[in-house]
């Protein structure tokens, strides 16, 4: 895949920012606190946040879709647990990556006020909370369905964390193209729960969102470059500029597209899956050759909120957003379809094979 060689100037690395940051750097960003007050000062929402549970809910959504399209019977108790050891699992990733991630997220705007950073949460309890919760859904899923829905949920553990959060994060732009295998699993972890085996269908569902992360993430990391920068963490916009990631949200866009239809040969996909691999396709599709041809990502304009825009990014903020609800729909569709009785395929009616 060619990748334009076009570059933003350089930032101070991760290694002096984390340096300034333990000397103090981080004052601007966050008010010091006590050490001794940490544990006053948090209370249980802090706790919850610390699990990330806006990114929860889709992984836990996918993975109860991928539970519910497994072609066996469905049982709801099995389910329930299922989706609790995901939900925990996911909540232990993303506590440790706040812990880990603190020195980054106190310089960004968007990430400053977490609680690992202001210290309501002092990191170490982060990092315990992160390591019991990890311990105790895998053991879980591993009694109450299967050894391999227990090891993926294991493995996706592990790599959001150590290969994600500890290593390519930091190293390279392709950080977040490698590191979205972590929230690729949980359809896998669903399926493997329900059948206790990895098959075709459960990898189309993992490609689906590996291949939907890029330019769901990089649209916002356009928008959002100058936080990435100020941090020093080498996400496209950064590190290759914002001409070459609006050309790589465009190619992914079409790779994401593609693996979409998968289900539709397969047969996993019906009726319902169809019409938003073609119709919401269409638009994610509009939508990305919007950002293509737009100039988002070239302004350096302060950023005050997450979802502030600058001028000419209006483009990569709306793929941004409908690209959460695209992905929402396709699940959303196979749930229905297996879980609530409405699949009709595709293929049969086309004179293909199921």
């Amino acid at each position: 895949m060619p990748l334009s060689q076009q570059t933003e100037p350089e930032t101070q690395t991760v290694t002096d920012l984390s340096a300034d940051l333990r000397k103090g750097g981080a004052a601007d960003a966050a008010p010091p606190r006590d050490p001794s007050d940490a544990a006053s000062l948090a209370s249980w929402r802090d706790y919850v946040s610390l699990m990330k549970p806006r990114v929860m809910t889709l992984v836990v959504f996918t993975g109860l879709a991928g539970f519910a399209a497994a072609p066996v019977a469905v049982n709801f108790l099995t389910a329930a647990i299922a989706m609790l050891c995901i939900a925990v699992g996911a909540g232990a990733a993303g506590a440790f990556n706040m812990a880990y991630d603190a020195d980054i997220d106190a310089i960004m705007k968007r990430t400053r006020r977490r609680p690992v950073p202001t210290g309501r949460v002092p990191a170490n309890e982060a990092y315990v909370f992160s390591g019991v919760m990890a311990l105790a859904s895998v053991l879980l899923m591993a009694l109450a369905t299967n050894y391999v829905a227990a090891g993926l949920l294991a493995f996706s553990i592990f790599f959001y964390t150590v290969i994600y959060t500890m290593w390519l994060k930091r190293s390279t732009p392709q950080n977040i193209v490698i590191g979205g295998a972590a929230g690729a699993f949980p359809p896998m972890i669903g399926w493997a729960a329900a059948t206790g085996d990895i098959s075709l269908n459960s990898v189309l569902l993992f490609a689906i969102i590996f291949l939907w992360t890029p330019p769901h993430s990089w649209a916002l990391a356009l928008y959002k470059s100058g936080d990435y920068s100020a941090a020093g963490v080498p996400m496209m916009p950064v590190a290759k500029g914002a001409k070459s990631t609006r050309l790589q949200i465009l190619i992914y866009t079409a790779l994401y597209l593609a693996a979409t239809a998968g289900p539709i040969v397969t047969g996993l996909g019906g009726w319902v899956y169809a019409g938003a691999v073609v119709l919401g396709g269409a638009l994610f599709a509009l939508l990305a050759i919007r950002v293509f041809a737009s100039r988002a990502g070239d302004a350096n304009a302060a950023e005050d909120e997450l979802y502030a825009v600058r001028a000419g990014d209006k483009a990569a903020r709306d793929l941004f957003a409908y690209s959460i609800a695209h992905l929402t729909l396709l699940f959303a569709d196979l749930l229905v379809e297996h879980g609530a009785g409405a699949y009709t395929p595709v293929m049969a009616f086309l004179g293909g094979g199921a």
